[in-house]
């Protein structure tokens, strides 16, 4: 559904167009490198980053936030493309889509509530970290003067913002980037500007249907790279949301987004260009410049695709050191350094999670698995913790002895349950109290029953008290 509510386009004009102005340019760079990345021509990427900008800024569920091409889908397609060929990438696009607006409809957004703050934590400090070392390539091919503009750059950044009067009007990586060109073709400086990335469009992207079989072999060899699209492009989406959210203070819906994506991602395949997601660091630096509605995602996608087409003889006054400086900037905003400073306050198991979280995603690039993992381990140790929880008091009065139990009873905690009583001390009555306890499942009943006939065996009457009532509903519904 298209999103034209006024307040969610027209609400903070101008700085929406200029931090759109300052994304759009920042994009380009990304683009190239991540179709260079999945082996298709520049414009693929270009094409992408537009056709999917432009789409989502009326069809998401989160204002403010940029999408486009990414490394961790472009990282997902290489082997479909050295394999099958461009044409084939086309149409995974197009399924990647269409799998994402079912996913959409059937709400898998929800599923975010099992993203713990450690996760959060660690993604996000991951990718500040490849964000960074993404530079270094371009680094290492700068000389003094491109290391002194880089400089130049970042101080614009970080102090622009504290002129009065003007310096909250206009973002200030804009500003950098003006100065830097202008200052780049004052001096007749010789240094690399975004022109030198490659080979850029001559046209705008034009509708077109895959050129491949329709038929069940080519289902079989696109399905399950769209999958896998698919599912990367949604997390990383879902992640970044939660950090758009947290940064602006509102919230977007999810499941609006989720189709959104799918629908952007249908538009992209069709006119040439290959599947993305949002894409945090662009994203950052939009709500950083002070963006907070879909005007500025819209113009960050057109501008991108005028200056590409219409104006690229205008990218040989913008210098790398410029681009790169912003991205450092955006790198070190990304990273959690409250997660640095609190690390003693934290739990193990938070900073265990956080750390693993990190580790794996610079070890593999994949955003993805890190947060899989991420949440495998929240999950472990949420169950430990929960395990651990459970007790077992015994008070003894003659021939009857009282168990009184606390905590959650579940699969993983049943044997420890079940250890806790002592079956030798010929009882005759036993008193079983579940005031401060939980039944969670079939494996926990099945144990408390095993319990209750082990006494039972040796002819010790057994009395089960304390029972909540959803305890008691699971264990009426197992008996019967």
């Amino acid at each position: 559904m298209l999103k034209l509510k006024k307040d969610e386009w027209f609400s903070n004009i101008r700085t929406d167009v200029l931090a759109g102005l300052v994304v759009g340019l920042a994009l380009i760079p990304e683009s190239i490198a991540f179709s260079a990345i999945a082996g298709v021509d520049p414009q693929v990427g270009l094409y992408a980053s537009f056709c999917i900008a432009v789409s989502i800024s009326f069809l998401g569920g989160r204002p403010a936030m940029i999408s486009a091409a990414t490394g961790a889908m472009a990282l997902l397609m290489i082997t479909l493309v050295k394999e099958h060929g461009l044409q084939y990438l086309l149409a995974a696009t197009v399924l990647t889509g269409i799998i994402q607006v079912i996913a959409g409809y059937f709400q898998v957004a929800k599923l975010m509530r099992f993203v713990s703050q450690a996760v959060v934590y660690g993604f996000l400090n991951a990718l500040a970290i490849l964000i960074f070392f993404a530079q270094l390539p371009e680094m290492a091919k700068m000389d003094s003067l491109g290391y002194l503009f880089m400089a130049l750059g970042l101080a614009i950044i970080y102090l622009f913002p504290f002129i009065p009067k003007i310096g909250k009007a206009v973002p200030s990586p804009l500003i950098c980037i003006v100065v830097l060109s202008l200052l780049a073709l004052g001096l007749g400086a010789d240094m690399r500007t975004v022109s030198d990335l490659g080979q850029f469009p001559d046209t705008l992207p034009i509708f077109l249907i895959p050129d491949i079989p329709i038929n069940f072999e080519t289902l079989q060899i696109i399905f399950p790279y769209a999958i896998t699209l698919a599912t990367v492009g949604l997390l990383e989406t879902m992640m970044t949301t939660t950090v758009i959210n947290e940064v602006t203070g509102t919230e977007g819906d999810r499941h609006q987004e989720c189709r959104g994506q799918g629908y952007a991602n249908i538009i992209s395949g069709f006119m040439g260009g290959m599947a993305g997601c949002a894409m945090i660091g662009q994203s950052i630096i939009n709500v950083s410049s002070g963006a907070r509605t879909r005007l500025s995602t819209l113009v960050a996608g057109v501008f991108l695709l005028c200056l590409v087409v219409f104006f690229k003889d205008w990218l040989a006054y913008v210098p790398m050191a410029a681009l790169v400086a912003i991205m450092v900037m955006v790198s070190f905003t990304t990273f959690q350094w409250g997660s640095v400073k609190q690390f003693r306050k934290h739990t193990v198991s938070f900073n265990s999670v956080m750390i693993a979280v990190v580790i794996v995603v610079l070890m593999t690039h994949n955003l993805a698995l890190g947060v899989f993992i991420g949440v495998l381990l929240s999950a472990l140790f949420m169950i430990n913790q929960l395990e651990s929880s459970v007790q077992v008091k015994a008070e003894r009065l003659d021939h009857t002895c009282y168990y009184t139990i606390y905590g959650q009873i579940f699969f993983s905690s049943a044997d420890k349950f079940y250890q806790f009583f002592d079956f030798q001390n010929g009882l005759e009555h036993v008193v079983l109290d579940l005031t401060h306890a939980h039944i969670w499942d079939i494996t926990s009943v099945n144990m408390l029953n095993a319990v209750v006939q082990k006494f039972e065996a040796q002819n010790t009457q057994v009395e089960v008290i304390g029972l909540n009532e959803a305890s008691s509903t699971l264990i009426d519904r197992v008996r019967t």
